[in-house]
């Protein structure tokens, strides 16, 4: 098959296409021919040589795909071959076979392209585990995104929009500021012309947002705790501007705030399987009604990984980048 495997770390051009094995699926797993795969921020940061694949994982890119199951692990059985389905996995999406766990798979429904399927998975388990799960997001509570074009800023704002959220994001410009708005977010801040703390500060009366999910790090830790509400909670999800920020431990204690955070790729697959369980029953009949759906920036072929990395790192996409692979892919 043909797969992108770079030996090597370093820019965007590294990502060719090579020839690898059609890997076999395990206990439990499934193999299926990629329809598309999605691109995300930890494909570049692990082109580049700061995000290595944990233990067992593939060393081929690629977090999330879509396609059809052509074969299943031992004592499986073949009931699951010819399902169209889209996954979460912790490598190997950039081919045209990958292995997923099947309790990582959700079904690509009538009306959900696979390419549409393709960009949902990443983002989706991601936004749910961080935003409902950890800072346990209720119905009317309002939250700042950072990056609220990327496909994690989109797909928080879809979220917000389903469940009640009121989704207020910083973005890099004023256009995206107006795609942001268009999408639902209820403010969109343009954090190159105005701060974002007196902006948040102005759109909630003073009061703060109840929830940060924070992609940044860094120097806008105290200034994401500026903007939080009394009993706020802050979950960060990468670190864009830096590891390490200097924490106000007073303020902390004296607005009772949470902060939490965490990685998804490296977490056990039994714990996915349950967050895969909890998105069929609250998101996935959202997905099947047509409620839901990624906003797609631009989708490019498996030969051109090249520049859906670029386009990544340029920060001018909103919503996905996604590559085509397979011929079903518009399906």
């Amino acid at each position: 098959m043909l797969a992108i495997d770079p030996a090597t770390s370093g820019g965007p051009e590294l990502l060719v296409p090579v020839t690898r094995d059609v890997p076999v699926p395990g206990e439990n797993e499934v193999l299926i021919r990629v329809a598309a795969a999605g691109v995300n921020r930890p494909d570049l940061l692990q082109r580049q040589g700061r995000y290595p694949p944990p233990p067992g994982a593939p060393a081929i890119l690629g977090l999330e795909l879509a396609g059809t199951i052509v074969a299943a692990g031992p004592r499986m059985g073949g009931g699951l071959i010819g399902e169209r389905v889209c996954a979460l996995v912790a490598g190997g999406a950039y081919a045209e076979y990958a292995v997923a766990p099947v309790g990582q798979c959700l079904p690509v429904t009538d009306g959900l392209a696979m390419i549409e399927a393709a960009a949902l998975p990443e983002t989706l388990f991601t936004v749910w585990v961080n935003l409902f799960e950890r800072a346990y997001a209720g119905d009317g509570e309002s939250v700042l995104v950072h990056g609220g074009t990327s496909g994690i800023g989109t797909m928080a704002i879809a979220l917000g929009r389903l469940f009640n959220l009121r989704v207020i994001v910083t973005c890099g410009t004023d256009e995206k500021c107006e795609r942001a708005l268009a999408l639902g977010a209820a403010h969109a801040i343009n954090y190159n012309t105005t701060d974002f703390v007196d902006a948040v500060r102005a759109a909630t009366g003073g009061r703060g947002v109840d929830i940060v999910l924070d992609m940044i790090g860094g120097d806008y830790l105290s200034r994401n705790l500026a903007v939080l509400a009394e009993d706020g909670r802050h979950v960060s999800i990468a670190v864009q501007r830096g590891a390490t920020a200097e924490l106000p431990i007073l303020e902390v204690m004296r607005r009772r705030l949470t902060l939490s955070g965490s990685t998804l790729r490296a977490r056990a697959n039994e714990f996915k399987a349950l967050v895969r369980d909890e998105l069929m029953r609250t998101v996935w009949p959202h997905v099947a009604a047509g409620r839901l759906r990624p906003v797609i920036d631009r989708v490019l072929p498996l030969a051109e990984a090249p520049a859906a990395h670029a386009r990544l790192e340029s920060g001018e996409h909103v919503g996905k980048v996604v590559l085509r692979i397979g011929e079903d892919a518009d399906g």
